[in-house]
This record gives C-alpha cells, sequence and structure tokens, in this order.
C-alpha cells in the first residue's frame, strides 16, 4: 500500500487521523533538515536541494520561516486549466493531500462530486501560501519547454536574486 492509499480521501473514516499523524511526521523531517543545514552550513562548492512535499507549507510558519532563511524556496504554480487534470490524477490514483478542513460534503452530493468541487479550493488555498513563502516562482509553461532543463532552471532561480546563505 502506497502513503495515498494509507491516507485515503477526505470522506473516508481514518482520513482525519491519518492526516494528522503525517503532518506530524512532515513537521519531523523538515525540522531534521533544518538542524542539518543549521550545524552543517554549506562547505565550500557544496549545493544542497532541498525537495519538500507540497504540504509542507502546513509544518507551521515557525518552521516554514527558518527553512526560508535556510534555502530559496522555488514556487512552481500550476494553471487552472492544468488543475483540472491534477483532480482527475488524484481519484485515480490517490497521493497524500492535506486537506486541512476545506472538504465539505453538501447533502445529496457523492463523494466524487464534492471532491470536484472542493479541490480548486484546496489548490487556490495551496496556491496562496505557495506563493507566501516562495522566494522564485517559475511559470508552468515556461518550466514545460522542451530546451527548460537544469541549467535554465538554475539560470531563473539566480536571476530571482543572491542565494542565501547559512548564517
Amino acid at each position: 500500500m502506497g502513503l495515498g492509499e494509507w491516507m485515503g480521501f477526505p470522506y473516508e473514516k481514518n482520513y482525519t487521523s491519518r492526516e494528522s499523524q503525517y503532518l506530524v511526521c512532515e513537521r519531523q523531517v523538515v525540522t531534521e533538515i533544518i538542524g542539518r543545514l543549521q550545524r552543517n552550513g554549506d562547505g565550500p562548492g557544496e549545493n544542497v536541494v532541498v525537495d519538500t512535499t507540497g504540504s509542507v507549507i502546513y509544518a507551521g510558519d515557525d518552521i516554514v520561516s527558518k527553512l526560508r532563511r535556510l534555502t530559496t524556496i522555488v514556487y512552481f504554480p500550476v494553471p487552472s486549466e492544468v488543475q483540472v487534470h491534477m483532480l482527475k490524477e488524484y481519484i485515480e490514483k490517490p497521493r497524500p493531500v492535506l486537506w486541512r478542513e476545506l472538504f465539505s460534503k453538501h447533502p445529496g452530493e457523492t463523494n466524487e462530486q464534492a471532491l470536484a468541487r472542493c479541490y480548486p479550493d484546496l489548490l487556490r488555498s495551496r496556491e496562496t501560501l505557495y506563493q507566501r513563502y516562495a522566494d522564485v516562482s517559475i511559470d508552468y509553461y515556461q518550466r514545460h519547454q522542451e530546451d527548460f532543463g537544469v541549467e535554465a532552471f538554475l539560470r531563473d532561480i539566480i536571476a530571482s536574486g543572491p542565494a542565501k546563505r547559512n548564517g
């Protein structure tokens, strides 16, 4: 069973408990990463990439603010027309998603109808938090161009401003 299957959907009986367990683990892992970054600093010529989950935004302002001071947070916005496909993929192959009480079911509504209605609200809510914490945003269409690779990615990050340093 994958992590998404274990967590389940927001209308399932154990979802809220599993969402809480997941968030506790997320906070622990990010706190460990922050500790390593603070202890080790950047060695000469050493670059570190921290690939967080999208739910890192729920780890708490104190944790995310510390991470932000130590790293450059890159945000990948997703246009609304692409979000429609994201819902379909989420339903077909569940992955861990923290709904944070943004799921509700109206009387007479099926689980699938409620997901389809609430999912855009969830994404909008997350977009606001991603934008709040991001140092750099890289456009969806730009990053999906055939010639967009690691070099272009790094160039965009560097062009956004001076890199942060531990300390």
